[in-house]
Parts: C-alpha cells; sequence; structure tokens
C-alpha cells in the first residue's frame, strides 16, 4: 500500500487573475461539504509561499516576480524530493500552475537516474518563457522550463540579465536540466496555445491529446495508449490543472476554455493512469473558488482527489 502525504502549495503569484491561492481551503470546504475526512487521514504539509509580492511592483515583466518563484521552487522541490526518499508518494495541491515545474524538479532531485514522463491534462501547454510569453505570467511556464527550452528562435522579448539568471535557475534547479525530454511529455485535452507554443511542439515532436480523441476512444484506449507511448519511462507524473474541464464547468479557475473535458472523463482518464505503478507523484492545480458559484469547481477536484487516492490505495 502507498503511503500517501499531501503537499500544499497555497502559492498564486504565477497567475494573472488573483484568486487561486485559496483554491486549497476550498477543496478542503469541499472535503467538509461531503462529509469526507479525507484530509484527516494524510499527513500533510504546507509550503511557505511569497504571495505578498502581488503587492509590491513587479521587477520582471517577461515573469513576473520571478524572484519569489525561485524561493517556492526551492522549498517545494525539496519537500517533494524528501517525501519520495521516505517511501511517500506525494500529492500536491497548488494554487497556481507555475510550481509544477519545482514538482518536477524534486522528483528528479530524488531519483536522478530516472527517465521521467510527464501526462499534463490541461487546455494550456505551459511553454511559454520569458522571451516570448504574452502574459508575463509564469504559470505559463512549467513545461518550458522542465524541458529546458527558452525558444529563442521565437523570442519577441529582450530579457533583462536578472530574469534571465533567475529563469537559469529556474530551469537548473537540483543541477539537472533538462528534467524531461520533449518525446516524454504528453498533453491532453490541449486547445488553446500561442505559436510560439507550436513550434515547440512541432520542432520537438510532442504528443498531444484532444477532448475529441478522448471522447471518441474512451478513457481506456486512451490511458493504454500514452502508458504504451511512454513504456520507456521509470517514473510518471501527473499534473492535472482544472482548466482542461470544459468551460461550462470550469468556472472556478483563471482561464477557462470551451470544448474541454467532462468531469467523469477527467476522473476516468485519472484514476486509470493511477492504476499503474510507475505513476510517481499526482498534482492537482489552478483551482480559483473567487471566480466561482458555490465551489463548483473544488468539489469536482476533490471527487478527482478522493477518487485517485483510493485507487492508489488499492494498488
Amino acid at each position: 500500500m502507498k503511503n500517501i502525504k499531501i503537499i500544499e502549495v497555497p502559492s498564486e503569484i504565477g497567475a494573472g487573475t488573483r484568486g487561486a491561492s485559496l483554491g486549497i481551503e476550498a477543496i478542503k470546504i469541499a472535503a467538509l461539504d461531503f462529509m469526507s475526512n479525507f484530509f484527516i487521514h494524510f499527513p500533510s504539509e504546507k509550503i511557505q509561499v511569497e504571495n505578498k509580492l502581488l503587492y509590491e511592483p513587479i521587477e520582471s515583466p517577461y515573469a513576473k516576480r520571478i524572484k519569489g518563484i525561485a524561493a517556492i521552487y526551492e522549498r517545494l522541490g525539496k519537500s517533494v524530493c524528501d517525501s519520495m526518499k521516505n517511501n511517500f508518494f506525494p500529492v500536491v495541491l497548488s494554487g497556481d500552475h507555475s510550481t509544477s515545474a519545482a514538482t518536477i524538479a524534486g522528483i528528479k532531485m530524488a531519483k536522478p537516474k530516472s527517465k521521467l514522463g510527464v501526462i499534463w491534462i490541461d487546455a494550456h501547454a505551459d511553454l511559454h518563457t520569458p522571451y516570448t510569453t504574452p502574459s508575463g505570467n509564469i504559470h505559463g511556464m512549467p513545461m518550458a522550463i522542465s524541458i529546458n527550452k527558452n525558444n529563442e528562435d521565437c523570442a519577441v522579448h529582450d530579457i533583462d540579465d536578472e530574469t534571465s539568471k533567475q529563469w537559469e535557475y529556474l530551469k537548473n534547479i537540483g543541477k539537472i536540466a533538462p528534467k524531461v525530454l520533449p518525446e516524454d511529455v504528453v498533453f491532453i485535452s490541449l486547445r488553446d496555445y500561442e505559436k510560439e507554443e507550436r513550434y515547440l511542439i512541432e520542432k520537438h515532436d510532442m504528443k498531444v491529446i484532444t477532448t475529441k480523441e478522448v471522447r471518441s476512444k474512451g478513457a481506456e484506449n486512451v490511458v493504454r495508449a500514452v502508458l504504451r507511448y511512454l513504456s520507456d519511462c521509470t517514473d510518471i507524473y501527473i499534473s492535472f490543472d482544472v482548466d482542461s474541464l470544459d468551460s461550462s464547468i470550469s468556472k472556478g479557475t483563471g482561464t477557462p476554455v470551451g470544448n474541454g473535458l467532462k468531469e467523469r472523463e477527467a476522473e476516468d482518464l485519472i484514476s486509470k493512469f493511477m492504476q499503474n505503478r510507475k505513476v510517481c507523484c499526482f498534482e492537482i492545480t489552478e483551482v480559483n473558488p473567487t471566480l466561482d458559484k458555490e465551489n463548483l469547481m473544488a468539489e469536482i477536484a476533490f471527487n478527482i482527489l478522493q477518487r485517485s487516492v483510493n485507487v492508489l490505495m488499492m494498488n
């Protein structure tokens, strides 16, 4: 049976819309509303965050609050690494998606020889860099950080030295770069991305599975195909951004997009992935209750979390 540890990262300094730092508490409130004692069962750790920077002027316009993000990367990377070395399965609940590159760093620090596969269930590719970003928000960059790309071929900004230094620091945390090879990444339900991101996806032949494919083939077949595709990998990390869900249900997230997954499709996909023993870490991110009505997004996230963990416990 797997020992599960919950790591909470209520940071939102990587996002453009305010409120994602409240997502974890919203998920806990959903658990209470469902009369579940889920959060009492498992040890948990809360990572110190830098949300106070939201009140300060922005220093790096193309990588907003990057110094604060670097500080969180140190803490979260260490926490994930220590948890895994102590034989825990880390379940990470994060505010915005920028910190997922630190989760990936922590996995690689714990298992430097592993060939890590990443299943990125998200409407967005998060492959921007300070050189290409339309917004400067780092939650659009964790995948580029993890595969160690600047994408200078598509550069639209000149970066100052300090931003460049911090960016290199993020990519090289744990002294391993890249953490993941582009061919070991699978995007699921990806549907909203810019031409600069498409350039990297096509250049590196990164695998994309659309919502339509999930619907036509069914969760079981998609999961089988993805695991076959990642069969060379020794370990797999799953990142679930709630904006992968269709905008009709994903009101409570900063960047909702139409034509997404239904709740049941996401739940089936993730719980079937969780049956695979290579999966070593799971993350849920971008729940923003301030944009929601009746805490719906957090309730959906909690259902998926609970079912996934139940599958892990049975394995």
